[in-house]
């Protein structure tokens, strides 16, 4: 406890904060109660505003200063001010927010609290260090005279005044404690009246829980909206094509079957390749909305299949006690997709792996190469895309790509949700 840092931060901030205390007392009780005697006359009302908002700003400081001093962490009760540059829908939402009148209350009490606390560390701190310069004190003085409540001794050399100096490293851990107890109590006191209440904090996580979720159902919908216009412009430009110049060489070849057989069977032998490749297509656009090896065998043979396609040598490593929700396991495979996709157009690498694994509730999977690295989440890119689509199920992707590589995609799914 001598060695703790936050003990002796503690310890000056309860010798420093009385002067806090009495200014912000003496600026609240003359500053109210000037701007209450003069609202008669209107100047009251701007001056109560202008009280209500440095009393706010006092509040803030104490909270950075109690965090400094105690290393605890005092959240913000405040209720979110309106937006624009309304000063005065802004006063009034101020002036409804009951932690701005906890705020004040606080600081009216500062100044017996600190008061308290700088006579208790004086106290303490001057007992102790009385004793422990016992030997000083006699050695300078001749002899000292120490008074106790059942009698007096007296130490006439620094050697008589040495059982003091023990008394006073007891005296000095009492000290300490006190000043770690003085601390943990202004530390309860500040968050009872400037922290927010139990209420107040459920009901800030259920609406950052409420943002988090409406923010990732719009990127859902996002992703969904772009996949499904994928799927249109693939199969316009793609399959649709295909099939329609199928469709022309066979009524080519039927309009030539009487007269040019050969012509015919020419354009009959193209139309079959034609539909061979149409159906090739159609079925890589199936395998990218949902593979069928993914329904049918799981997330390891889907993934040694994206791998064995990948033009660079991949390592697969699944160790997955139980087959994930096909939530998970749609959006884990395609994120390795994509990742595998930049890989070979960007990366420049030799060599890549992939591990997918379990973790507590979550589902990890984990992409790294070895390749020139600098690949970046941007709005819009493939890998912002992978973002959103696990954002549907509160799932996180992280993207480590340092300049010079290697590059690392991790992706933390959950498997409840």
């Amino acid at each position: 406890m001598v060695r703790s840092a936050a003990t002796w931060r503690s310890a000056l901030f309860m010798a420093v904060h009385a002067p806090y205390g009495f200014a912000c007392f003496v600026a609240l009780v003359v500053g109210v109660a000037f701007s209450a005697a003069t609202v008669i006359v209107w100047i009251g009302i701007p001056l109560l505003a202008l009280m209500m908002v440095g009393w706010r700003l006092a509040a803030v400081l104490e909270r950075r200063m109690i965090g400094l001093a105690f290393g605890v962490d005092v959240p913000s009760p405040y209720r979110a001010l309106p937006p624009g540059r309304n000063p005065f829908r802004k006063l009034r939402v101020m002036g409804a927010d009951p932690a701005t009148w906890k705020d004040l209350l606080y600081l009216l009490l500062l100044l017996p609290l600190a008061m308290a606390e700088l006579v208790a560390m004086v106290a303490a701190w001057g007992v102790t260090g009385t004793f422990l310069g016992l030997p000083l004190i006699a050695g300078v003085r001749g002899g000292v005279e120490v008074d106790f409540w059942f009698g007096s001794v007296w130490a006439a050399d620094p050697l008589t005044a040495l059982p003091g100096t023990v008394v006073g490293l007891f005296l000095l851990l009492g000290a300490l404690y006190l000043t770690r107890s003085l601390a943990a109590a202004h530390a309860l006191y500040a968050r009872l009246l400037l922290g927010t209440s139990r209420a107040q904090a459920e009901n800030r996580e259920l609406r950052e829980r409420t943002a988090h979720l409406q923010a990732s159902r719009a990127r859902g919908v996002d992703a969904v909206e772009f996949e499904r216009r994928r799927i249109e412009r693939d199969l316009h430009d793609g399959a649709q094509q295909r099939l329609l110049a199928v469709a022309m060489d066979i009524g080519r070849a039927r309009a030539k079957l009487d007269d040019d057989p050969e012509g015919a069977r020419a354009l009959i032998e193209q139309a079959h390749a034609g539909t061979k490749e149409a159906i090739t297509e159609l079925r890589d656009l199936a395998r990218g909305i949902y593979p069928a090896i993914l329904t049918d065998r799981g997330l390891d043979p889907a993934l040694s299949g994206l791998a064995a396609r990948a033009p660079v040598p991949v390592e697969v490593a699944v160790d997955l006690p139980d087959r994930p929700p096909a939530a998970v396991e749609s959006i884990a495979y395609f994120i390795v997709a994509e990742a595998l996709a930049n890989v070979a157009k960007y990366a420049r690498a030799t060599s890549a792996s992939v591990r997918a694994f379990q973790d507590g509730p979550w589902i990890v999977v984990e992409i790294v190469d070895n390749g020139v690295g600098g690949a970046a989440a941007s709005p819009g890119g493939g890998l912002a895309g992978l973002a959103d689509r696990a954002a549907t199920i509160d799932g996180i992707v992280i993207v480590d790509s340092p300049p010079g590589g290697p590059t690392i995609v991790r992706a933390d799914l959950p498997c409840s949700w």
